[in-house]
């Protein structure tokens, strides 16, 4: 219940409680407090009972602690009805982002040759678009592909 706490703490409150109550009063005070925890555990547990007896027999392995929603993922991962342990293993995250990362520089380098051998072909055609107007998808023919560096944007 108390898993939290550290020993400085208990100390702390210790001492606390000695200063407050003082050292005649705390007897009872301390069994006043436990009489009040067992009465809170008794009522959890009556009321436990009556909600396990209220939803009936097919409800006899429900336990309160599953509405946690940590414990019941993990409950149903241990479960492992679906296969989940075998598709986790399967998976080598590591592996499939360094494929993932070989194909995109793969098509990196294949579209800028083909962009290349395009732009050299394209250079001989004319600005302008069929229309009549500029050109929009034409790039730049410079070896950078970055915007010019503009110191007073930043």
């Amino acid at each position: 219940m108390f898993n939290d706490i550290g020993p400085l703490e208990v100390v702390t409150l210790v001492v606390l409680a000695v200063l407050v109550f003082g050292p005649d009063k705390l007897p009872k005070v301390i069994q006043d407090v436990m009489r009040t925890v067992r009465k809170i555990r008794e009522f959890s547990e009556s009321a436990k009972h009556d909600i396990r007896q209220e939803l009936g027999p097919e409800y006899k392995d429900f336990e309160f602690e599953d509405l946690n929603p940590k414990t019941f993922i993990r409950k149903q991962l241990d479960n492992d009805e679906l296969g989940l342990k075998e598709i986790r293993n399967g998976f080598d995250l590591k592996k499939e982002m360094a494929e993932v990362t070989d194909a995109v520089h793969a098509r990196d380098t294949d579209s800028s040759s083909s962009t290349s051998s395009s732009s050299s072909s394209s250079s001989s055609s004319s600005s302008s678009s069929p229309g009549g107007g500029p050109n929009m998808t034409k790039k730049p023919e410079s070896g950078d592909d970055r915007p010019p560096f503009d110191a007073d944007a930043t």
